[in-house]
């Protein structure tokens, strides 16, 4: 088995802080391998060790065959990274933009324009090429930073929450990109916490929290290792719906959760949903809406790390990757 990424017992410190503690993980290639985990779990310094822009501490990682360390040159020949934010130049038209980075990887000036004029068209863009990148939608930003990303034809691609802050008819876009990519052969590292992305375009997924591999395994053995189907239900009263949680609980157990005005609770015993409708029924309680559906990864996310995940931004309880990075790079 060919592997594109592979990281055996990755080791990284920022002063006292342990950021990744020993991580493995490997992706085939010519697929997408998901990385998720909480805001500070270590997933954007597992992407920059890979991309070879810090040093592990310890343990070892390859890309495409070559070590990160003593090879970075021939690893930074084969890869692309798009960031969190687009690191396009404002002030350039889409075309410089591009023509910029084939001029910097040394592509002679001709063959850097006609690779900027396919990349343009490819990400729709050709309308908008001559216009400075300033004026662009955040979504034509987006598609024109994974457009530079391209430029040099890399066989791997590093995307560390690529589509953080675009709106779903952009985000379905970039997906959509990503998919013909890697039909192509390209092979994708991926860190997203909108976890239905990571289910629409994974091979496998890794879970990693305070620096460690918690799960891995495709999404469906993921979602079938943490319980296979959810039990959601929502009484006709919306005061009935405390009652309706103790009594489901008393059933089911301390898993079950209240969720607006439903309670959803994982199911392992095929026999529950009975038991509870019958308690429900005995206590005079009418329900509205009872389904029995497959798990979701943001559940499976639930379950490991004990909390949602959330969008960078969105929740100030977990320490910040890079201003952890660049405190550890100023001592």
């Amino acid at each position: 088995m060919t592997y594109a990424i592979r990281a055996e017992g990755l080791v990284k410190r920022f002063k006292e802080t342990q950021a990744l503690a020993g991580v493995d993980l490997a992706a085939r290639t010519g697929t997408v391998l998901g990385l998720l985990g909480p805001n500070g779990a270590g997933k954007t310094t597992a992407v920059r060790i890979f991309a070879t822009l810090l040093r592990p501490d310890g343990g070892r990682a390859e890309v495409a065959g070559h070590d990160v360390v003593r090879e970075a040159g021939k690893v930074r020949s084969v890869i692309g990274l798009t960031g969190q934010y687009a690191a396009v130049d404002e002030n350039l038209t889409g075309t410089e933009n591009l023509l910029m980075i084939g001029r910097l990887l040394g592509m002679p000036r001709g063959d850097a324009r006609s690779r900027a004029a396919e990349l343009l068209e490819r990400f729709q863009l050709s309308d908008a090429s001559g216009r400075a990148a300033k004026t662009y939608s955040g979504g034509m930003r987006r598609r024109l930073d994974l457009a530079a990303s391209l430029v040099g034809r890399p066989q791997i691609l590093f995307l560390d929450e690529p589509t953080t802050g675009l709106d779903p008819h952009s985000r379905g876009e970039l997906w959509d990109m990503l998919r013909g990519l890697v039909a192509e052969g390209v092979t994708a590292l991926l860190t997203t916490q909108y976890l239905n992305e990571a289910d629409q375009l994974a091979d496998r997924i890794v879970v990693i929290d305070k620096g460690r591999v918690i799960a891995e395994g495709t999404p469906d053995e993921l979602k079938s290792a943490v319980g296979g189907q959810v039990l959601q239900l929502r009484p006709v009263r919306a005061a009935d719906l405390p009652r309706a949680h103790a009594l489901v609980a008393e059933a089911a157990g301390p898993q079950t959760q209240i969720e607006g005005e439903e309670i959803t609770v994982p199911v392992n015993d095929p026999a529950l949903m009975p038991v509870v409708v019958r308690r429900l029924d005995q206590d005079g309680i009418a329900v509205g809406e009872l389904t029995l559906r497959r798990s979701s990864l943001d559940e499976v996310f639930l379950a490991l790390t004990g909390h949602r995940a959330e969008p960078r931004g969105e929740s100030e309880s977990e320490p910040d990757e890079d201003e952890l990075e660049r405190v550890g790079s100023s001592t």
